[in-house]
Order: C-alpha cells, then sequence, then structure tokens
C-alpha cells in the first residue's frame, strides 16, 4: 500500500512538473505615458489593478541594460539629465563603493517587507554601482514612499504604475531598454520636420495628434485614460506618429528616423525575450512607453514564435 501511495505520488509530481514546463511563456506589454499631467494624475489605477490580477512573475522596465556600454556611452552626455546624473553616479562608485557581492546577493533575495533601511540604503548604493538603474530607482522609490508606495499620486507612471507593482509583487525589475542610437535618431527627427514645412508632413502629424488627443478627452474625464491609451487603436496612432509613418511624402530625414525607431524597438524586443527565455518565467509584464507598444509586439511576434504576445486590452 505505502509503495503505491509513493508511485501515485511521484507520478502525480512528473504530471504537474511536466504540465508547467510545457506552459507557454507570455509577454504582456503595457503602454505607458511615462509623465502625465496634473488632471490625469490617476490614470494609472485601471492599469495596475489590472497588473497586480495578472500576477507577474517579472516585470520589464524601459530603463537601460546595464552592461549595454554602447547606450551608456551616449547617455552619460545624452538628452536625459537624470541618466547623466545616474553614470556619474555610478562611475564614482567604482572607485569609491566597497561592493559586497555576496551581501548584495543576499539581500537582493530578501522580501521587501524584510528589509531594514540600512540595507535599503545599500541595496540603493549597490544598484547604482552595478549600473542598474530600474532597480536603483526601484529602491530610491521604497525609500521615500515604503511598502505601500506613495499616497497620493506622483504624476510619474515609473512609479505610481511600476514600482507599486513591484512592491505589492515582492520583485525586483529587470531592464530592457536600448539607446545605441539615440543621438542619431533626435538628428534624424529634426531633420524630418525640417522637411516637412513645405510638403505637408507637419501638418498630417498635427491632424493625426489632435485626433489622438481628442479622442483622449472623455476617458481622461472618467479616469479611464490609461486603458484608452491601451486601445489598438490608439497604439497605431501613436506609433505612426513616433516611427514617422505619418508622412504624406517620405523624405530623407523621415526614413532615417524610422529606420532608427524600428532598430531600436528591435533591440529593444531581443533584451525581454532572451531574458525570458533564459528564464523559467511564464507571466512576464513589459510596462514600455505606449509609442513603443506596437512595434515590440510586431518583432517579438514575427522573431519569438515560441512566446505569447499579448497588449493588455487583448489579454
Amino acid at each position: 500500500m505505502k509503495t503505491q501511495i509513493t508511485f501515485i505520488t511521484i507520478l502525480f509530481l512528473s504530471i504537474f512538473v511536466l504540465s508547467a514546463q510545457n506552459k507557454q511563456q507570455e509577454v504582456l506589454i503595457i503602454g505607458s505615458m511615462h509623465t502625465v499631467p496634473k488632471i490625469v494624475k490617476k490614470s494609472y489605477k485601471p492599469m495596475l489593478k489590472f497588473a497586480k490580477k495578472y500576477n507577474p512573475e517579472a516585470i520589464y522596465v524601459e530603463s537601460p541594460m546595464a552592461n549595454d556600454a554602447k547606450s551608456w556611452e551616449y547617455l552619460k552626455n545624452g538628452w536625459s539629465k537624470n541618466y547623466q546624473k545616474f553614470y556619474q553616479l555610478s562611475d564614482s562608485l567604482k572607485t569609491s563603493f566597497d561592493f559586497d557581492e555576496s551581501k548584495f546577493n543576499n539581500l537582493s533575495k530578501k522580501d521587501f517587507n524584510t528589509l531594514t533601511k540600512d540595507e535599503i540604503k545599500f541595496l540603493t548604493t549597490a544598484s547604482a554601482y552595478k549600473r542598474d538603474n530600474g532597480n536603483y530607482e526601484l529602491y530610491q522609490y521604497l525609500l521615500k514612499y515604503g511598502l505601500d508606495g506613495a499616497k497620493k499620486p506622483t504624476r510619474h507612471e515609473d512609479g505610481d504604475l511600476t514600482y507599486k507593482l513591484a512592491l505589492s509583487k515582492n520583485l525586483r525589475v529587470t531592464n530592457m531598454d536600448d539607446q545605441q542610437t539615440n543621438r542619431e535618431f533626435h538628428t534624424a527627427w529634426n531633420k524630418c520636420i525640417k522637411e516637412g514645412r513645405e510638403n505637408g508632413n507637419n501638418t498630417a502629424n498635427t491632424k493625426l495628434y489632435k485626433k489622438n488627443y481628442n479622442s483622449s478627452i472623455l476617458p481622461a474625464i472618467f479616469r479611464r485614460l490609461g486603458k484608452h491609451t491601451n486601445k489598438r487603436k490608439s497604439l497605431n496612432q501613436l506609433h505612426e506618429m513616433a516611427s514617422f509613418r505619418y508622412v504624406l511624402n517620405d523624405t530623407e530625414g523621415c526614413k532615417e528616423g524610422r529606420k532608427y525607431w524600428d532598430e531600436r524597438n528591435m533591440r529593444m524586443a531581443n533584451n525581454i525575450a532572451n531574458q525570458v527565455l533564459s528564464s523559467n518565467k511564464i507571466r512576464n509584464i513589459v510596462i514600455v512607453g505606449a509609442s513603443h507598444v506596437i512595434g515590440l509586439e510586431k518583432e517579438l511576434k514575427q522573431n519569438y514564435p515560441n512566446l505569447k504576445v499579448i497588449l493588455m486590452n487583448e489579454y
């Protein structure tokens, strides 16, 4: 009898493990608005509620990967003052901070609610030392607002949405951004705008922007802007504007801008997929600027058919 019970138990566990192994890995993409106006400061709430219910095992964020030397070479003097400051801090810590890898690894495994203030401070500094911008900002948020996050909306969805989600699920975040050609992209963008003054392109862009803006007014009033932004129609409009697909006349600057935008999405998709596939995580959430969602979806579906790619409003 004992032998039979043991056999049945082993059989059940084997079936359970096999079922888990065969389950398709998911990448669920949520389009963020980054920083929002005061009037729609609570627009993150439906997205946070949805994300918590999805119960992710990993959260991917739009921060450059620590080992992406080419992106950081640009960002240390690039468009973002925050990234400039972070790089300077990280660079200075390489010579001034006594990094204890064993301590870092042990603390990184602890639940957030068991960490002391000094341990959080250590993890914050260690994340900067490792050039891990996503978790550096997560630990800073934890230090400032505590486990429950900010009581009032900060208007920054990296905190209101992403870090509240991470803290509620006891998850560190995973970086996936790529900004290797952002300098070239901004140069091409300016070139495209100059070229568009006389050929109707700028007028077409303005019309599409107004169409997108006007359609968001009612959802904004009823605190559903986040869900509206994640509708495929809205995402397609944002994708067209960001990738210069709105143009009536395809000029050199617009072609270059589109090339750099699409290539950035491709590299971001590669960063996401490679990390997802090397993990054993089934439910993976990507929180990214809404203009990137359609491009990421295309790249992931095209190049990684083993992954199940889902948009927030289509889950």
